[in-house]
Parts: structure tokens; C-alpha cells; sequence
């Protein structure tokens, strides 16, 4: 597939970034590839977070959880000294500022809710970075909940800061030994681990993949970044709307809930994926984790080992939705190396006083290498930082 996609007209909303189709689809990709096993507890989901989301009392809970424990709305910080330097306006939507550090507070919040309503009492999850196992086991001590983390061992020796975190709040953390030893391998586990566990838990997962109806369910709890991104725009600048607005892709979650917000204007979207892990970029037609979407494969339709030294964007695939945008021409991907992302973390620490999670520098990354080519002096842009630099300190610090 070619690196890059053509822009075309945006889709009028009510054909973009609504619900799925009946299936669970979005236009081809998506779906709900189970097992039998898992089919009826994806069912269930499906049905509660419906009804749920349907419930003012539900959304009045989840909204009062995000401003008084999370900390929203978290502020549009225009990078005054970056975008002097650069020749464009850059705006920072700064989910690094949320409580946990990152964006993943959002979705696991609303997941937690969710699963209290249904009576279950525990919360698995997968976690790369680190960031959905630090949410997930802070929203199950904030609910009175369990929760059991499965990561891959390379990750747990790149991210002990969030390990520790995690065991701190009283969460098992269990390292999972197979194949990379990285995301992909903790979402597996932590699939498997489900099957059994369906009467008494909920799957708390962290992106925007898996099975119908979360690929879904996650980009309406991250929506919050997009419609709060949208309401501050419109308050900043004249014009109201960003010309590009910019975010990382691994799976996608922060991505897709900041697109959201924007899905019926001229903004022009870009997702920045990892050179060694552009799922949405390189990848072809499969199903991994319970959906139909695009991954990294091999002739044989192998599952290829991603790569990225931002263990949240080492996946080798991409959510649905993002497939979806893609092949609309609605947004395009792109990728950056681990040079470039690590580059652009120092520049934004110098510049701003802020150090970004790696995951959120490649984003960055793509802006600065197009100010003054696809992003044209004086144009405005939008860029989610989705997280907070902390977790990646030992690993800058063995490189700088």
C-alpha cells in the first residue's frame, strides 16, 4: 500500500465517526471475530454500553468522575516559542496534564463505570506503555474493583516506573513471555485470559481495536479530547476550526477521539505512526484481536513484530475506524522514525518546558519536518499530546 493517501472532501457527519454499521463494521473493516466463547460476553458489552450511553445519569456520573478525579477539561496551550520557530501556529491539546498522565484516563473511567452497572467486579486489560494499566488499576481502587494488567516482559523492563504504579495501586501485574514479549502479545494474553473469566469481569480495553463494540465504545469515551479541542478552538482563533489537526496512532484511541470532534470540518486529519510499527501506513487486510482491520503481515499472512521505542505505539495493526478513515481519504498516516520522535521530545522539552510522552513526540515529530511543506506557513494546527514524558525518562536518558 502506498505510504501515503490522497485528501479528499470530508464525509458529511452523519456518515463519519457515528455508530457502526449493524455488524459492527466500519465500512468493510471492524466486526466481531470472537470466540464462541467471548461472542455472547461481546454481546452483553454491547448492550450495556447502549443503554448506558443512552442514560443521562450514566454520562452525569462519568462527566463529574473526568472533571473532579481526572482533571478536565485539559487546556489548549499554544507552543508559542515552537510555532515562532516553525512558522505555523501549534496548538497543544494536553492530555499529558490528565490525572495518570495520559489520555487513557478517559476511556478507562467510563469502561469502569460501565462495568460496576453490569455487576462485574474485576477489570482486565492489556497495557504497552504502561498508561491503560496505570488508569485501569487507578479507576479500580478509585470503584472498589479488582484489576489484573497482563504486560509483555520487554515492556515491564522499559517501563518499571509504571509497573511499580500499578502494583502500588493494588493491581496484579502479569508479564507475559510470548513471542515479542509486547503489546500485541499482552492483548492475547489478556483475551485468553478473558474467555474464562467472563461471569465475574470486564475486558477494560485500552485502544480502539478488538471486537465490536469496542473499537466503538473507546473512541466515544475519548471523544471528550475532540469535542473539548473543538469548543476551545472556536474560542482561540476566529476561523474556529484548526487547518490540520495532528495525533499518534498505535492502536489509535487518542487519535480517533480527538478526529471525532472534528469530523464535520475542512481539518485535515493526519495520524503519525511508528516508522517500525504503521499498521494504518504498511499494513494489509486481516483479523487480529477480534477484528477486521489493516496489520502488519507477511506473504503467508503472518502477523509481522512491530517495532517502535514507544512501547505504546509497538502494535503491529491499526483500529477499524482508522482503516476506514484511511481508505475515505479523510485522514492520512504517516510515519516517523524513533530518531525523529526522540529529536522532537528534546525540541518540545527546550522550547515549551514540557517533555512528551514518545508516543505523543511522534506526532510532533511530523510537524516539524512538514512546517513549510504540507503545512504551510501561518496555517494552524492541532496536535493531542496524549501523554506525559515520565514513563520514558530512562530511556531518553540512555540516549541523549
Amino acid at each position: 500500500m502506498p505510504n501515503l493517501s490522497p485528501w479528499r472532501a470530508p464525509v458529511p457527519a452523519d456518515g463519519l465517526m457515528g455508530e457502526p454499521g449493524a455488524r459492527g463494521r466500519f465500512g468493510e473493516y471492524g466486526g466481531r471475530y470472537a470466540p464462541e466463547s467471548l461472542v455472547e460476553a461481546c454481546r452483553e458489552v454491547d448492550e450495556a454500553f447502549r443503554e448506558a450511553w443512552a442514560d443521562p445519569g450514566f454520562r452525569g456520573a462519568l462527566t463529574e468522575l473526568l472533571a473532579l478525579h481526572a482533571g478536565r477539561p485539559t487546556p489548549l496551550t499554544p507552543a508559542r516559542r515552537l510555532s515562532q520557530e516553525l512558522g505555523v501556529r501549534l496548538l497543544l491539546k494536553r492530555e499529558d496534564l490528565t490525572h495518570t498522565g495520559s489520555h487513557k484516563i478517559n476511556n478507562v473511567l467510563g469502561q469502569a463505570l460501565l462495568a460496576q452497572r453490569m455487576g462485574r467486579r474485576r477489570l482486565i486489560a492489556e497495557t504497552g506503555a504502561g498508561q491503560h494499566g496505570v488508569a485501569t488499576a487507578t479507576a479500580a481502587a478509585l470503584l472498589g474493583l479488582e484489576a489484573t494488567v497482563f504486560m509483555g516482559e520487554r515492556d515491564i523492563e522499559r517501563q518499571s516506573l509504571n509497573v511499580f504504579r500499578m502494583r502500588m495501586l493494588g493491581a496484579e501485574v502479569v508479564p507475559v513471555s510470548t513471542g515479542s514479549r509486547t503489546l500485541k502479545d499482552a492483548t492475547s494474553e489478556a483475551m485468553r485470559h478473558w474467555v474464562g473469566a467472563t461471569g465475574d469481569s470486564h475486558y477494560c480495553v485500552g485502544s480502539v481495536i478488538g471486537p465490536d463494540p469496542y473499537p466503538w465504545m473507546v473512541r466515544e469515551f475519548q471523544r471528550v479530547i475532540g469535542d473539548e479541542a473543538r469548543a476551545q478552538f472556536a474560542a482561540e482563533l476566529r476561523t474556529g476550526v484548526p487547518d490540520h489537526v495532528v495525533a499518534c496512532v498505535g492502536g489509535g484511541s487518542n487519535a480517533a477521539g480527538t478526529f471525532a470532534g472534528f469530523a464535520d470540518t475542512p481539518a485535515r486529519f493526519v495520524g503519525v505512526e511508528a516508522e517500525g510499527g504503521a499498521g494504518a501506513t504498511l499494513g494489509r487486510l486481516g483479523v487480529l484481536h477480534g477484528c477486521r482491520s489493516l496489520f502488519l503481515q507477511d506473504d503467508d499472512g503472518q502477523i509481522v513484530e512491530a517495532h517502535s521505542i514507544a512501547a505504546g505505539l509497538d502494535y503491529p495493526g491499526v483500529g477499524p475506524e482508522h482503516a476506514h478513515l484511511r481508505e475515505l481519504g479523510r485522514a492520512r498516516y504517516v510515519t516517523v522514525t524513533d530518531e525523529e520522535a526522540v529529536a522532537a521530545a528534546l525540541r518540545l522539552a527546550r522550547t515549551e518546558g514540557i517533555v512528551p510522552a514518545l508516543e505523543s513526540a511522534h506526532a510532533l515529530a511530523w510537524v516539524i519536518r512538514e512546517a513549510g511543506g504540507e503545512l504551510p506557513a501561518g496555517s494552524t494546527v492541532l496536535m493531542t499530546l496524549s501523554g506525559r514524558g515520565d514513563k520514558d525518562i530512562s530511556t531518553l536518558k540512555e540516549l541523549l
